[in-house]
């Protein structure tokens, strides 16, 4: 059972917070600041950390802080009452794997948390790589499968870790960003499908127009390619969808404040933050996604 370690001074929220999570099958251990967390995690680790930024003693950025020093393998995802791009991007700069809006807990906790354990479960069943890669060019290219597009991110998570890009959390959090960029591909790319159904609270719609989607055609025969480039100076991740495109001018700016609160704009927001360079082609059906590389030694 995955277990969550839950930092919130607020004993109503804390009880609200255990419920959601215990009746959707995790483990919880509840902590009433970051200095309580921090021992808890010291005494029993868990697989994820849910931390509120506002506590005494020791705040949300300080334990993301130390998490990081103790625990670079552990995700944490950071919950705030303050809506700004400001402290969501301080929580991505501390560390944090994700973040989420207290007003949206109902919507977006469990659907981040299934994210993470997807990739926590992909980290521990694929097979593991020998050896160091110096170079590589590799393309993929995928059906419109969520499962398979999070095992392959998997896979390449796996590469960055042998690579020595950055330490467990920062490869984690590439990782999440590439997931993040990858079903964008799938969904909005080659289903067409609107994030406005998702803006309502409820993903059912969605997620039912993308099953239909996905068997119907033209949506079923289109392909995501992901083309991998290692170089000595960057990795590069160049997705493409086989969607009509959009004009990338009208996507959503990450960095208002007002769109941390659409599901569409909270995953460019992570993808700014975890990759050095994002940019789009014209046609809208492409994303290139470079992290520069710094080999030790």
């Amino acid at each position: 059972m995955t277990r969550i370690q839950v930092a919130e001074d607020s004993p109503t929220q804390a009880a609200e917070i255990e419920f959601l999570l215990e009746d959707a099958g995790y483990e919880v251990g509840v902590a009433r600041n970051g200095v309580e967390a921090l021992e808890a995690i010291r005494q029993l680790t868990p697989d994820m950390i849910l931390t509120d930024l506002h506590m005494p003693e020791m705040n949300g950025l300080q334990l993301i802080e130390a998490v990081r020093r103790e625990f670079p393998e552990i995700p944490v995802i950071m919950m705030t009452a303050d809506g700004t791009e400001e402290l969501a991007a301080q929580a991505l700069n501390a560390g944090a794997s994700s973040y989420i809006l207290k007003r949206m807990l109902d919507r977006d906790l469990l659907p981040t948390l299934s994210d993470i354990s997807d990739m926590l479960r992909a980290r521990l069943t694929r097979d593991r790589l020998s050896g160091t890669i110096v170079s590589s060019d590799v393309a993929y290219r995928l059906p419109n499968d969520h499962e398979l597009a999070t095992a392959l991110v998997g896979r390449l998570e796996e590469q960055l870790n042998e690579l020595g890009v950055a330490d467990k959390t920062g490869v984690f959090r590439i990782a999440l960003g590439l997931k993040e960029a990858l079903i964008n591909a799938i969904d909005h790319g080659n289903l067409e499908l609107n994030s406005k159904l998702r803006e309502d609270g409820s993903q059912t719609s969605y997620r039912e127009l993308g099953t239909a989607r996905s068997t119907q055609e033209p949506y079923a025969s289109r392909r995501v390619t992901l083309r991998a480039t290692i170089t000595d100076d960057e990795i590069r991740y160049v997705i493409n969808d086989e969607g009509p495109g959009y004009d990338p001018s009208t996507l959503p700016d990450p960095r208002d404040p007002e769109n941390l609160l659409r599901p569409h704009g909270r995953g460019l927001m992570l993808i700014q933050n975890f990759m050095d360079s994002v940019t789009h082609n014209a046609k809208g059906n492409e994303i290139t996604l470079v992290k520069r590389r710094t080999v030790s030694g």
